[in-house]
């Protein structure tokens, strides 16, 4: 069994195929696919598509501009509300962007700061995990996460140093690993799927963006994880079911609200 911790089924270029994409997915072993929210307006669509395995609530720093302190209340009481449903998994997308140039101007990344910070505080205050967006940002996101400790998440498409890997995993997250992984030119992440402790490691596809290497044309979809994970056990040496453990083990590790009272992952 694959878990993809973190897949937007509600992009607009899967055109509403949730359904099928999960089901073409769910043939090749990914039996389970995490759906994060990027702001106020997908919270809903997000929370329907936790059929699928999960989900989680959150405002994306790339939504930072467009949404509002208002939206934050409403995050806010909708996570309590949705402690109730068994398919709400964390808090997330959120994050900081320090890549997007509109983004990185004084103002905009103090917004960002703020909007971080704040989503950290409601993760804090309803004892769930987080799904961070650490995109050229891993330090900023570390001061943010000692000032506002959470009990832990994961770092999605990590790709920042082995000692600030070293560092998320001593707060308690794992690093999500994707369609980068599988291009032989991303050196520093390949070393990093390859010498991080295993136990560290999840599989995501961040579908439809981040797509791998042998994916000429269309969007990404949760399909491939299978041939990540495969990508994944031969540049660790190991089988592809060693990795399908591994890497499930610690999904549900990370995100415990994924397992059912018998101990598996969430059926479709």
């Amino acid at each position: 069994m694959l878990i993809d911790t973190h897949c937007h089924l509600d992009a607009a270029e899967f055109g509403g195929q949730a359904d099928r994409l999960a089901a073409q997915a769910h043939r090749l072993g990914v039996n389970c696919i995490v759906t994060p929210a990027v702001c106020k307006g997908n919270f809903n669509q997000v929370a329907a598509l936790g059929r699928f395995g999960g989900y989680a609530l959150g405002i994306h720093p790339l939504y930072v501009p467009t949404s509002t302190e208002a939206d934050l209340a409403t995050l806010g009481d909708l996570v309590e509300q949705s402690l109730a449903d068994r398919h709400f998994v964390a808090v997330g997308e959120i994050g900081l962007d320090y890549f997007v140039p509109e983004l990185c101007v004084p103002e905009m990344r103090d917004r960002q700061m703020f909007f971080y910070r704040e989503q950290l505080r409601i993760a804090k205050r309803f004892n769930l995990p987080v799904l961070l967006h650490v995109r050229r940002s891993v330090d900023q996101i570390l001061k943010g996460l000692r000032q506002i400790p959470v009990c832990g998440g994961i770092a999605h498409a990590f790709n920042g140093s082995r000692q600030q890997a070293d560092m998320l995993i001593k707060l308690g997250f794992k690093l999500g690993f994707g369609g980068a992984m599988t291009y032989t030119r991303a050196l520093q992440i390949r070393r990093l799927a390859i010498d991080l402790p295993l136990s560290a490691i999840v599989l995501e596809t961040d579908a439809p963006d981040i797509a791998p290497g042998w994916l000429a044309e269309g969007p990404n979809t949760p399909s491939e994880l299978a041939r990540i994970a495969k990508t994944l056990a031969v540049l660790r040496n190991l089988s592809e079911d060693d990795i399908a453990a591994a890497t499930t083990a610690n999904a549900l590790a990370v995100l415990p609200r994924l397992i059912t009272p018998s101990g598996t992952a969430l059926p479709h």
